[in-house]
């Protein structure tokens, strides 16, 4: 099985929806022109389709690019586009719930505490 790990710390989100005829250097063009970020970067960088049944990642590996896709059947992604923006930012473990089918707008942990002492 392929799957983006769970510990990436970054991973890029186009939030608009692109034309998914484009392939590895269409959307390598996107990446430096319109999000303006470093496609070399060893980082994924996810689009969807208009209608929301495809995902693509794209990223470099050192030597080359590599696309990989998925294609939902009779579902759409619930893509977070209530982050708002051109891109957006996510760990690997909120792509994978993405891809999985999970409305990141409702999944909401535990707020993190900060505490200086326990006296």
């Amino acid at each position: 099985m392929m799957r983006p790990s769970n510990e990436l710390p970054e991973v890029y989100v186009c939030l608009q929806p692109v034309d998914f005829r484009k392939g590895i250097n269409g959307l390598s063009a996107l990446v430096e022109a319109e999000l303006e970020l470093d496609v070399f970067s060893e980082q994924l960088f996810v689009f969807v389709n208009r209608r929301r049944d495809k995902v693509k990642i794209l990223y470099w590996e050192g030597t080359g690019f590599c696309l990989w896709l998925k294609r939902l059947e009779s579902a759409r992604f619930k893509w977070p586009i209530f982050l708002g923006g051109e891109v957006a930012t996510l760990t690997g473990q909120q792509l994978n719930w993405l891809l999985d089918g999970i409305d990141l707008q409702y999944v909401q942990p535990h707020r993190r505490l900060h505490y200086q002492s326990v006296l």
